[in-house]
């Protein structure tokens, strides 16, 4: 069977199933009731490790300040439609940064 097209010209029949739903979470008692009214209640706590703090700082980012005017800048350009990825140095960042992990894993392994 193709999909897309029927012998009769008609659109294909798609069956419709019930979409099966979560129940909402019960707000834990330290949650106000303005915050449960605007936003859900958050499924998990994050917590920044010591280790990605000290690589945070040793990358120069320990202010978290961003530069406000690139992103302006890179906003207009989207909205423009003037804005370029490159893929190949996102491609070529991405292999690197495994490898600088996949290197640090056998480091580690190495010296356990």
């Amino acid at each position: 069977m193709k999909i897309g097209n029927s012998p009769d010209g008609s659109p294909p029949k798609v069956e419709q199933r019930p979409v099966a739903r979560k129940p909402e979470p019960t707000p834990s008692p330290s949650v106000s009731r303005a915050a449960t009214s605007s936003a859900p209640a958050p499924s998990a706590q994050v917590e920044i490790s010591s280790a990605a703090k000290m690589a945070a700082t040793a990358a120069g980012s320990d202010d978290g300040s961003f530069d406000a005017a690139k992103v302006d800048r890179i906003a207009k350009a989207i909205s423009e439609g003037k804005f370029t990825v490159n893929a190949r140095a996102i491609a070529d960042k991405l292999v690197a940064n495994a490898q600088e992990l996949l290197d640090a894993r056998a480091n580690k392994t190495l010296n356990s």
